[in-house]
């Protein structure tokens, strides 16, 4: 009873702040991007304090000595919504690349074109990635942090990697760094789930992918790390918290993939 209503006090505090805070603000909307982007980090900033405070959800970010200065490409795994704001306070002037539909939300979507978010139409491949080429090249030039997620959708936490091909195509036409971040989100916030699990999330920033690779060398390299370290984070997050209810899941899928999920016993289907 008592983890339900924590999950129903903070949903309604995100979304209702967020709402709020989004009118509040319009205004700034008349100003320079570079002066009104600063509500952004703000806005994260306070759903993390949210997300402890009264989730019981703690926020840890490793390997920020990895992060490089200037223009370059942040590769994230995807686990839930929280990487999509939890992100954005570890980097100076981070840009989106999103689904093209989200500019369509009323108020939400002048914010994404005002601040210069990447649009995507996937429902036109080649279309999409001139465009979304062309708009990266541009935040590269200006210095700014190309925010995105290989897999292009939220997995659930412990499922078979599915990365797509945009991250490497823009790996190979910017000629930039890219930056892994492996993370473990997806136990504490699960994909469409209501709950919010208390317990640590972790975020662990690696070290950069220097450019200049083959595009299939760039593509194993980048998901044998994050996909590695993101195994190892679930890892440690069900030896600190053996009572997550998501684990059961999580195990399932890594027994599918031929893997243990330690001191976490999956039945066999003969014994029953």
């Amino acid at each position: 009873m008592m983890l339900a209503l924590r999950s129903l006090l903070f949903n309604a505090a995100f979304y209702v702040s967020t709402l709020v805070l989004m009118v509040v603000w319009l205004p700034v909307l008349l100003l320079p991007r570079r002066w009104s982007w600063h509500v952004v980090p703000f806005w994260a900033r306070l759903n993390i304090s949210a997300l402890r405070w009264i989730a019981g959800i703690e926020l840890e970010v490793r390997g920020r000595e990895n992060i490089p200065e200037g223009g370059f490409i942040v590769a994230a795994k995807h686990q839930s919504a929280l990487e999509t704001f939890a992100l954005v306070p570890l980097f100076r002037d981070p840009t989106f690349i999103l689904k093209r539909e989200l500019r369509y939300i009323p108020i939400f979507g002048w914010y994404t074109s005002r601040l210069k978010q990447i649009p995507v139409d996937r429902g036109k491949r080649s279309q999409a990635l001139t465009s979304m080429t062309k708009h990266a090249r541009e935040a590269i030039d200006e210095g700014r942090q190309i925010l995105i997620f290989p897999e292009g959708t939220r997995r659930p936490a412990g499922a078979e990697p599915k990365f797509k091909y945009g991250v490497v195509h823009l790996y190979k036409e910017l000629g930039c760094k890219v930056l892994p971040v492996a993370l473990n989100t997806g136990l504490f916030w699960p994909r469409r789930g209501f709950l919010r699990f208390p317990g640590k999330v972790v975020f662990e920033i690696l070290p950069p992918i220097e450019p200049g690779l083959p595009q299939s060398e760039f593509s194993e390299t980048l998901v044998r790390e994050i996909e590695t370290v993101s195994d190892r984070l679930i890892e440690e997050a069900a030896v600190a918290n053996p009572d997550l209810p998501v684990l059961d899941r999580v195990a399932e899928r890594w027994q599918e993939r031929g893997k243990i999920l330690p001191a976490r016993h999956v039945r066999d289907p003969a014994d029953s």
